[in-house]
C-alpha cells in the first residue's frame, strides 16, 4: 500500500470515529496536550499570534489555546473532514467566540495548502505516529513557519507495557473465537527521546530540545467497558450476537472486577519535542 493509500485509509477511518473520539478518547490525551500548552505558553506570550494546530481532531489543543489566549487565531489541519466538522460545531456550541478565530482545513499533514511562513507557531497532539513519513511531515511544517517560528508536539514512545484490562479483554476474545480486525500494530510511535531529537535536526529545526512524560489515565471497570463497547471496539461488539454479547460482557467484568484499582490506570511513554525555524 503506497503512504498515500495510507493516508487515504486513515483518514476514512478518523471520519467514521469522530464523535466516539470526542468522547472516549480526547479526555485520555487531554491532560497531555494541556501540558503541551503550558510549555508553548512562553513562545505565545511573547506575541506568537498567528497558530497552526496539526492534526487538530476534536480539538484538545485548538479549543484550549482559544479559550487561554484570546488575541490568537489558530488554523487547524486534519485529513478527516468529519474531525474538522466536529470540532467547528464543538466552538459553535461553546458560544465563547473562539469560532470567529478558527479556521478549519482538511489536508495531510506532509501536504498543507499553505503558503511557505505563514505561521509563528505549530503545534500538534498525538498525530505524528500516524503520519505515513514524519519526516515529510515535520518538513513540511517547517516550511509553512516563519523564520523564528516554533514548533511544539506530543506522541507516544515505544512502551511494551501490557495494559492488564486489555490483556483480559484479548483473551476474553480467544476463549470466544472472536478476532479484533481493528487492533493494529503502532508502527509509528517513537523509539526514544534521541530520535525525536534526531528528526526534528533532519527536517532543518534549529534550538532542539525533547523530553519524556507519561500519560496516566485511570479508568474503572464501567468506564473501560464502556469505552470498549461504545468507542474503540464498537464494531466488533455490534457483530456479536445479543446472547454471546451478554456472556462475554458478564464475564469481562468479573474479570476486571479482580483487578487492584492501580492495574486500571492505563500508563504509557511519551515525548514532547520542540524546535524552532532559523531566521
Amino acid at each position: 500500500m503506497t503512504d498515500q493509500a495510507k493516508a487515504d485509509a486513515q483518514a476514512r477511518r478518523f471520519d467514521e470515529m469522530a464523535n466516539g473520539y470526542e468522547r472516549w478518547w480526547a479526555p485520555v490525551l487531554a491532560p497531555s496536550a494541556q501540558r503541551l500548552l503550558d510549555q508553548l505558553a512562553p513562545v505565545i506570550e511573547a506575541g506568537a499570534t498567528d497558530i497552526l494546530d496539526v492534526g487538530v481532531g476534536t480539538g484538545n489543543l485548538a479549543r484550549s489555546a482559544l479559550a487561554r489566549w484570546p488575541r490568537i487565531r489558530v488554523t487547524g489541519v486534519d485529513a478527516s473532514r468529519e474531525m474538522v466538522d466536529t470540532v467547528e460545531a464543538l466552538m459553535e456550541v461553546a458560544g465563547d467566540g473562539s469560532r470567529d478565530r478558527f479556521t478549519g482545513s482538511v489536508a495531510f499533514a506532509a501536504e498543507m495548502p499553505f503558503e511557505d511562513a505563514s505561521f509563528d507557531l505549530a503545534m500538534s497532539s498525538f498525530v505524528l505516529q500516524l503520519v505515513p513519513s514524519r519526516a515529510k511531515a515535520l518538513r513540511e511544517i517547517r516550511r509553512v513557519l516563519r523564520p523564528g517560528g516554533s514548533f511544539g508536539y506530543v506522541t507516544w514512545l515505544v512502551d511494551e507495557r501490557a495494559f492488564p484490562p486489555d490483556r483480559i479483554f484479548d483473551a476474553l476474545l480467544d476463549e470466544f473465537g472472536f478476532e479484533d480486525e481493528e487492533e493494529r500494530p503502532r508502527t509509528g510511535d517513537i523509539p526514544s527521546v534521541e530520535r525525536a531529537i534526531g528528526e526534528l535536526r533532519r527536517a532543518g529545526f534549529s534550538d532542539v530540545r525533547a523530553s519524556r512524560g507519561v500519560l496516566d489515565h485511570g479508568f474503572t471497570v464501567e468506564s473501560y467497558m464502556a469505552f470498549l463497547t461504545d468507542f474503540d471496539e464498537a464494531s466488533l461488539f455490534d457483530e456479536m450476537d445479543r446472547r454471546d454479547r451478554r456472556r462475554f460482557l458478564v464475564l469481562l467484568r468479573e474479570r476486571l472486577m479482580a483487578l487492584d484499582p492501580d492495574q486500571l490506570h492505563f500508563r504509557v511513554g511519551i515525548v514532547y519535542a520542540f524546535g524552532a525555524r532559523s531566521a
